[in-house]
């Protein structure tokens, strides 16, 4: 096979894909190519590429899901040759073929194995050819209670957009809708199917790697169980506590499955893996995994360089290098885990993560989180000799991340890594379900590491700045006040108040106070706390060791609040109605925890029940209709207790 040698390459993906794929094509030379919709203008993927094409729009279906501007945008910029990341099109052949047809080098399978791979029934030919047992298929028009759990999948694309578990019948109508709805949102193709749903098995993968030359690499085991809303939250390599049988023949499956189809770049073979050993076929993604960085750590391979050098033509050595150590990520979440996930849009204030990990962002400082897309922040990788130095790496230095700004889930990850089940490596895709209250629940002293971050705060805010004249530095010290000041903040819905002395603080001593930076002494432990004030923000962020604490100052005169009508409901983010219930008016009777509404914001539809059984008696909702966050959308009036 012969193929002209990429000199410019367009990444057709956003965010924190686009900008590893950039790192990887500038230091092999390459001319790089943006694309963004206008919501990311300003992107750190746009400023990272040497151009950049506009896609006019803000919906991935406008712009990032639109084939045609996308290979328009790499012809008018002079690139031979387009990446598609992961997401998007990265699966679509039809895109792949029509990159070819214009010219560019896909980087990616041949257009028939994405065919091949994108249907089920294909996949599960070759899977069964191989020996691997399967899960069959369930027609959802004919399901009945024996067949319960199911679980709704996409037919086309991944990353769990489109995937519901259906444990109720009559939940099967709007699963469904649902499940069709947001795959159409996220992939342009609204298919879905059904299939048994398995219970606290674990989602193991084979990443391979495959060339025009009849090489074939199987990259070892990644488990990927730990997961909400079907997509993955922690990833590692290589996937723990497999017998060597069992390893062999998923390596070999996933071989199998390559040289079936005539594979040719990166893909990934995943398997559920029963809690007794049995693998069933899930799926095969044609493209970049998300979690590709931890089999690179473990195998010292960067795979975009390979995949650029595979779409060249050229081969790969008989057999990839032996692995070494083990690598855990962590996906760092624009998100509130205790409020169902929800995602969280703002400005970034600070994203500064210690240590030697790896850390995969598309966000800087001071960068927006807006509501058209996918909330994660950053991948953050470890690599060490053994699992258990891995997971300790990573959960140290996320608990030592400052991030302020946005609520994350990066308290989560740090103890769902230090969660003995996980430390002992019982994985199952049942770990939320089980502890996810114990993991976003208050701890027994978390109200006195909120008050020491407040009374850090209130001391940096005493202090004198470093630039004020020489008598507020000295006098601000050493003429006392008769009286203690006060402060009051609030924090995580409770509300802080502290009264101090500049240097006399009973049982604290008080070791330093400058504004950025407070030392403390509590009970015999010093602890440093690190304070940080934006002057476009009110909020006052701490970062000690005890655990980061975003404080709001409570005025000393608040202005009064308006009321919002008991009943009320708000939108709990910003996104576009999507749905309104059917016959839904002004006038109807609903049910308590009845869907009124669907809103869509990074590509999750998220639905909006009636707080009580009642009437409503307003809806300003309407489809189509962008609302911001604390929108009001409808207003139920709860019927009197008999």
């Amino acid at each position: 096979m012969t193929q002209q040698p990429i000199t410019s390459l367009l990444v057709a993906n956003r965010g924190e894909i686009a900008v590893r794929i950039f790192r990887t094509a500038r230091d092999l030379g390459l001319a790089t190519v943006a694309v963004h919709s206008d919501p990311d203008a300003d992107a750190l993927h746009v400023r990272a590429a040497d151009a950049a094409v506009r896609l006019p729009g803000a919906a991935p279906a406008d712009t990032y899901l639109r084939g045609d501007l996308v290979i328009k945008a790499a012809l008018a910029a002079g690139a031979d040759a387009v990446h598609p990341g992961y997401g998007f099109l990265s699966e679509n052949a039809d895109f792949a073929r029509q990159v070819q047809d214009s010219g560019l080098t896909w980087i990616g399978p041949p257009p028939e194995a994405i065919e091949a791979m994108a249907s089920k029934t294909r996949a599960k030919e070759l899977m069964r050819a191989a020996g691997v047992p399967l899960l069959d298929p369930v027609d959802p028009a004919t399901a009945t209670p024996a067949e319960l759990p199911l679980l709704l999948k996409a037919a086309a694309g991944g990353g769990g957009r489109g995937m519901r578990v259906v444990r109720d019948l009559d939940a099967l109508k709007e699963a469904l809708h649902a499940a069709s709805a947001e795959a159409a949102s996220a992939f342009g193709d609204g298919e879905v199917f059904a299939e048994p749903y398995v219970e606290r098995g674990r989602h193991v993968e084979v990443q391979i790697l495959a060339d025009a030359h009849g090489t074939v690499w199987a990259l070892g085991t990644r488990d990927c169980s730990l997961q909400r809303r079907h997509q993955k939250v922690i990833e590692e390599a290589p996937a723990p506590g497999l017998p060597a049988t069992l390893r062999e023949s998923l390596h070999a499956a996933a071989v199998a499955a390559a040289r079936a189809v005539s594979y040719r770049g990166a893909g990934t073979v995943e398997f559920l893996v029963t809690a007794d050993g049995r693998p069933y076929f899930l799926e095969m993604n044609t493209r970049l995994q998300v979690e590709h960085p931890v089999t690179e750590a473990v195998f010292g391979l960067d795979l975009v360089a390979l995949q650029l050098r595979v779409a060249e033509g050229g081969a790969l050595p008989p057999a990839p290098p032996e692995p070494s150590g083990h690598a855990v990520e962590a996906r760092l979440y624009a998100e509130d885990p205790a409020q169902d996930w929800r995602p969280q849009t703002g400005v970034l204030h600070t994203l500064d993560i210690p240590g030697t990990v790896r850390v995969d962002t598309g966000f800087t400082d001071g960068d927006t989180v807006g509501i058209h897309y996918d909330p994660m922040l950053a991948k953050v990788v470890a690599h060490a000799p053994t699992r258990a130095e891995a997971v300790r790496a990573l959960a140290h230095a996320l608990a030592g991340a400052r991030i302020h700004g946005l609520t994350t889930n990066r308290a989560l990850l740090v103890g769902s890594l230090r969660h003995p089940e996980f430390r002992a490596a019982q994985l199952d895709t049942g770990f939320y379900e089980r502890h996810l209250a114990a993991l976003t629940g208050t701890t027994p002293d978390a109200g006195t590491a909120a008050l020491a971050a407040a009374l850090a705060a209130a001391l940096a805010d005493a202090a004198p700045a470093p630039d004020a004249p020489l008598a507020a530095r000295l006098g601000g010290w050493r003429n006392l006040r008769s009286q203690p000041q006060t402060r009051r903040y609030t924090a995580a819905g409770a509300e802080y108040e502290v009264q101090y002395h500049p240097v006399d603080h009973p049982g604290v001593r008080v070791l330093s106070a400058a504004r950025h930076l407070v030392t403390l002494e509590v009970d015999g432990i010093r602890r440093m706390f690190h304070v940080k004030r934006n002057s476009n923000s009110t909020e006052v962020y701490v970062d000690s060791p005890l655990g980061a604490h975003t404080l709001t100052p409570v005025p000393r005169f608040p202005d009064p609040q308006d009321r919002t009508e008991p009943g009320s409901l708000l939108a709990p983010m910003p996104g576009t109605v999507v749905r309104v219930a059917e016959g839904l008016a002004p006038g109807s009777p609903v049910t308590a925890g009845q869907p009124l509404l669907w809103l869509e914001a990074m590509k999750m539809e998220h639905r909006i029940l009636a707080p009580a059984s009642g009437t409503l008696t307003a809806l300003h909702a309407v489809t189509g209709q962008q609302v911001e966050y604390g929108a009001l959308l409808a207003v139920v009036q709860e019927e009197p207790q008999s």
